[in-house]
Parts: C-alpha cells; sequence; structure tokens
C-alpha cells in the first residue's frame, strides 16, 4: 500500500525532529510553507502537522504556529505504567531490518493467545539516546488477524500516524489495557550487538501487550534495556 503524502510530509517532519533540526520550543515550518515546499495542498500539509500534533510531537502556541515539545519520537521501554513518567513519543529511533513473520518467544506466543508453532510478525527497532547510542531494542510482535487487516505493517516504509492509529483504521481495534511484565536476565548475542554492550550484560525486560476493547491482544512488545539505562519510577498515596 503506497505512503499517503501527508503520512510521507508528518513523517520527514518526525525525522527532522528527531536529529534535532527543531529543537523542543522552536517552530516547525507552517501549513503554507509545508505545502509550497511539497507542491501540496494547504489542506494536506495541515493534515501532516496533525498526525504530529495527535502524536504529542508538537503543541500549537498562539501566535507562533506549532512548536516541538519537550517529547520526542518513540516510547522508551519502562515508560509504560500509571504513575511514572511517560515518554509520548519518546526517542529517535532506528529501525533493524525489515518487518517478518517469524515464531514469536513462548512468552510472547502465550500474551497474544497463539498455539506453539504459529507465526506472528515482527518489526524491530532501537531507540537512541541523544548522543546516538543505544537506549533499548524492542520486538513488536503483531498476531496474524491484526497483522492481515493492516498490511502496511509489513513494509519498510514508516507509518506516520503511528501503529497504533494505523491499525485502529484498518480494524476498528484499539488499545484499552496494557499489560506489563519486568523481568531482569542476561542479554542474548543479538541483543547485546543492538545495544552495543556485551554478551551476557544484565538486562532488563518489559514485556508489554496491549489488548483491544474486548480484551484481545493487539500487539505484545518486548524491551530490553541495558540495567545501567532502565529506570521505573512509581507515584502513589500512602
Amino acid at each position: 500500500m503506497a505512503v499517503l503524502k501527508y503520512e510521507e510530509i508528518a513523517e520527514s517532519l518526525r525525522a527532522r525532529i528527531a536529529a534535532g533540526e527543531f529543537a523542543p520550543g522552536e517552530t516547525i515550518p507552517s501549513g503554507r510553507d509545508l505545502a509550497e515546499q511539497w507542491g501540496v495542498s494547504r489542506a494536506t500539509a495541515i493534515k501532516a502537522v496533525d498526525v504530529l500534533r495527535n502524536d504529542g510531537v508538537v503543541v500549537a502556541k498562539q501566535g507562533t504556529g506549532f512548536v516541538v515539545t519537550e517529547t520526542p519520537v518513540a516510547r522508551a521501554a519502562g515508560a509504560r505504567r500509571a504513575g511514572s513518567t511517560r515518554i509520548l513519543g519518546g526517542m529517535p529511533f532506528l529501525r533493524v531490518g525489515v518487518p517478518d513473520w517469524a515464531e514469536p518467544p513462548a512468552r510472547v506466543a502465550e500474551a497474544l493467545g497463539l498455539a506453539p508453532g504459529v507465526l506472528a510478525l515482527r518489526r524491530v527497532r532501537v531507540l537512541q539516546l541523544p548522543d546516538g547510542s543505544p537506549h533499548s531494542c524492542v520486538e513488536a510482535w503483531f498476531p496474524p488477524e491484526i497483522a492481515e487487516a493492516a498490511p502496511r505493517l509489513s513494509g519498510a516504509a514508516p507509518i506516520a500516524e503511528g501503529t497504533t492509529r494505523y491499525v485502529r483504521r484498518q480494524t476498528g481495534r484499539f488499545p484499552a489495557e496494557g499489560v506489563d511484565v519486568i523481568t531482569v536476565r542476561l542479554a542474548t548475542e543479538v541483543e547485546a550487538e543492538r545495544l552495543g554492550v556485551e554478551e551476557g550484560s544484565a538486562v532488563a525486560v518489559l514485556l508489554h501487550t496491549a489488548r483491544d476493547q474486548e480484551g484481545r491482544p493487539l500487539v505484545c512488545e518486548e524491551g530490553v534495556t541495558p540495567a545501567s539505562l532502565f529506570e521505573q519510577v512509581d507515584t502513589y498515596a500512602m
């Protein structure tokens, strides 16, 4: 499925923000400027900015236009739970390889309700710190019924509106409940290579499962973060 023009513009802006071209508090190009730069209607340009606004990447500022918020572009492992500091767009990230169909690890298959041997769609990304070094690696696994109904998940092209909004648009299903399980173990060879640490280093693993309004699993993400970078903060009444 071809990338729509407004999605292409939004993804370009997102990448420029992630690269530091527009710092937090700085104004992004106006709808008029974007329309001229991309040779599109102003409505298309505004729709692209709306994607970033809805994702919390930019916010309207009276008399200025849209400015970059304090939050960048993908959520870090360990920053999802209620009471924790939530990174809403989060960090710059790099895709690893291309999405592929594979048999998920047993813990992921169980979370998705898949029988042994059933394949799921895997998307891998490495989230980055401001200096470009790895922060965490995340494998997102989508059950077959979601991946088949949302074919762009299988493509290498970025989904500017975000996978959650795209899946909702394609299927009518959206996250209503999240279940997080945090464990500690040693990094595998592949994880160590992605994270730039020694094999066998201690890592925190966040297994996040999103369930829809009917309790059906939408996606299971396994986020792996070196122990030295993992932090979880909970705030609660006493």
